[in-house]
């Protein structure tokens, strides 16, 4: 039996930590013994399974002043060595085990840590969920570019979750390729069983046209544009309404952007849902307003509950909806563009050939393939 482990920035409900936990439920264990380390410590430990082990790095619950205090002298000292020492002092002072695979479950912080590993003869892999070279995020986590490219190239294989996020790993250092391509695992048995359940659902039969859209209310998200194409959309007069599932920080903006249009009656936040589903069975359109994207897992999602797409161009978009718009609309990453993606998709006759193609998209992305494709890996 292979030891596992998986280091990833957090666990909060986020689409990469989403993806973590289907792949940690779905992994073999007769093959796989699986520790789970987390940047950030979790309030809580709902959803994930019982049977594997867990390590934090940073604490955060602490229930008296003098927890609080060791937590917090704890994570003082930690933050220092992170900053200031090569990774291997790092994971040789927090961080313990023998492990035959090691994962960095996502860029940045997990991947520097998982290069400092003192396990000579464990396997490392890094995993990219983003376009690296649109959105360089990751190089806060270092202490320099070079050290970043130093650090990925300790690493037996480099997977990225769509062929434009694989190849923006070498755009960015040249010196560096990416070994090849993941998708995200979806289950697809569990995200129909769960549309078929009954939240309380508002506003579903009082407008022609219900569109729905998830994800975290961030700048890269694009909901800020979203708000005004939607106050377009009804002054030339579509009768919409439209609920965006997911919270951040955006959210005061937000309702600040939709008090200014007087979208209160067609846009509705509706936050975090730990089973968006039932929302997409009830929707028309599926919209994706992003501003950067690695592979879209709510898209997925959307395909393979029949929902029709329209989204923006970002990495993964051609992947998941063709290169040519074949099971959804692509459209320029632009605000009129989208607007004219909306309006094109309302269309009766457009609105039922992408429904119909829609499942015939999803249905490729099979979990069962997915994760045996990861465990030959692993």
């Amino acid at each position: 039996m292979k030891k596992v482990l998986f280091v990833t920035n957090g666990m909060s409900g986020g689409g990469a930590e989403k993806i973590l936990r289907t792949i940690i439920w779905n992994l073999d264990r007769k093959k796989f013994e699986i520790t789970l380390c987390s940047l950030h410590e979790p309030s809580d430990y709902i959803d994930w399974p019982e049977d594997i082990k867990y390590k934090n790095i940073f604490r955060h619950n602490a229930k008296t002043w003098a927890q609080r205090l060791l937590v917090t002298f704890s994570n003082k000292l930690k933050l220092l060595v992170y900053d200031n020492f090569p990774a291997s002092y790092f994971y040789r002072l927090f961080m313990s085990g023998i492990y035959d695979t090691e994962v960095a479950f996502i860029e940045g912080y997990s991947t520097r840590i998982v290069s400092g590993s003192t396990n000579t003869r464990s396997k490392k892999l890094a995993w990219l969920h983003t376009d690296m070279f649109k959105n360089h995020w990751s190089k806060i986590a270092y202490r320099s570019d070079q050290e970043e490219i130093e650090c990925y190239k300790k690493f037996d294989g480099i997977y990225g979750v769509s062929k434009d996020v694989s190849c923006s790993l070498s755009k960015l250092f040249p010196s560096l390729n990416s070994t090849g391509v993941i998708y995200n695992p979806v289950d697809e048995s569990a995200i129909v069983s769960q549309s078929k359940l009954n939240p309380e659902l508002r506003h579903i039969k009082r407008h022609k046209f219900h569109l729905v859209s998830a994800g975290r209310l961030v700048e890269q998200k694009g909901y800020d544009r979203l708000i005004p194409i939607i106050a377009n959309l009804i002054k030339e007069g579509y009768d919409i309404f439209l609920q965006i599932i997911g919270e951040g920080t955006q959210r005061s903006q937000l309702e600040k952007l939709i008090s200014k249009y007087n979208l209160t009656e067609n846009i509705e936040l509706v936050g975090f849902k730990s089973n968006p589903y039932p929302y997409f069975v009830n929707s028309d359109v599926f919209i994706c307003s992003s501003r950067l994207e690695g592979f879209s897992t709510v898209i997925t999602e959307a395909l393979i509950l029949g929902l029709p797409v329209v989204a923006t161009e970002c990495a993964g978009m051609r992947e998941l909806l063709g290169e040519n718009s074949e099971f959804g609309i692509i459209t320029e990453n632009s605000d009129l563009a989208l607007e004219q993606g909306i309006k094109t998709i309302l269309e009766p006759e457009t609105l039922l050939t992408y429904k119909d193609l829609a499942k015939q998209r999803g249905a490729t992305f099979t979990l069962n393939n997915l994760i045996s494709k990861l465990e030959e890996c692993l």
